[in-house]
């Protein structure tokens, strides 16, 4: 199997087209004609990352985070990313980053939130229209069943494995309607307020968007990388089924650098 077969089937899920225009998602390094040993599935790409591939045997790795954001004037191994690009281009190591366009596909990064809150009826909110395709920043869904404020918390704390959430003041109404945007999201949250959301779910908010939303919803906001943590199964799912036969692995390998102390 060539890196070029996993790549257009992860392209196939999540179109490049379906980025935001500022990102940097596809093929970062490598060559697509050369045959895949296995892929390493992760959502940020750093030296131990690289190091993890490497010790697996995978000459590919899929990360949500894109290692090559902003444009490279020099690779001397001066930063992180310089060291990990030179690292994976050492090693034959093919990257490739499925970035905003993973997040505003249809069984995206959000669904995936939803899908581990068990949420109902899950759509798609802030819609748009790409080529064609049907594509939205977020994703709106029903709970199995109302429940207050600070057991929707201890739940979504649960899902997520975090260890404090940002909120506002608890809702004095059961929740139900809940929307959700991974990553930094607060820019969704009049448009999950004009849904009639109860609660809206994100991963960053900037602090002066809290102000003004008492007993309106229920803002929980519970860390970028925990709300995007399960990335990583949206690949593994996409090539298992679309690459039969491709080694998959997971990466054990934690690149959150936010510690809690």
């Amino acid at each position: 199997m060539k890196i070029k077969e996993v790549f257009d089937a992860l392209e196939r899920f999540a179109p490049l087209p379906l980025q935001e225009d500022w990102d940097n998602a596809g093929l970062q390094i490598g060559l697509t004609a050369a045959e895949a040993s296995g892929a390493l599935l992760c959502l940020d790409v750093n030296e131990e990352i690289v190091d993890e591939a490497i010790s697996k045997g995978c000459n590919i790795i899929v990360s949500h985070h894109p290692l090559i954001f902003r444009g490279l004037k020099q690779i001397v191994a001066a930063d992180t990313v310089q060291r990990a690009v030179m690292k994976a281009v050492k090693n034959d190591i093919a990257i490739i980053s499925m970035h905003t366009n993973m997040d505003n596909a249809i069984g995206g990064v959000n669904f995936k939130m939803a899908e581990k809150l068990h949420l109902n009826s899950v759509e798609l909110f802030a819609k748009k229209q790409v080529g064609g395709v049907e594509a939205g920043s977020g994703v709106v869904g029903q709970l199995p069943e109302p429940i207050a404020a600070d057991g929707f918390i201890a739940t979504v704390k649960k899902t997520f494995g975090v260890e404090c959430a940002q909120c506002n003041e608890l809702l004095r109404r059961p929740i139900s309607k809940v929307a959700i945007c991974g990553g930094a999201g607060d820019f969704l949250l009049p448009q999950a307020i004009a849904l009639g959301a109860d609660a809206f779910i994100t991963g960053e908010m900037h602090y002066h968007v809290y102000f003004g939303h008492e007993q309106e919803i229920q803002i929980c906001v519970i860390g970028h990388y925990q709300s995007e943590q399960f990335t990583s199964e949206i690949f593994r799912d996409i090539l298992a089924k679309e690459c039969p036969g491709l080694k998959l692995e997971i990466a054990a390998t934690v690149t959150n650098p936010i510690k809690y102390i």
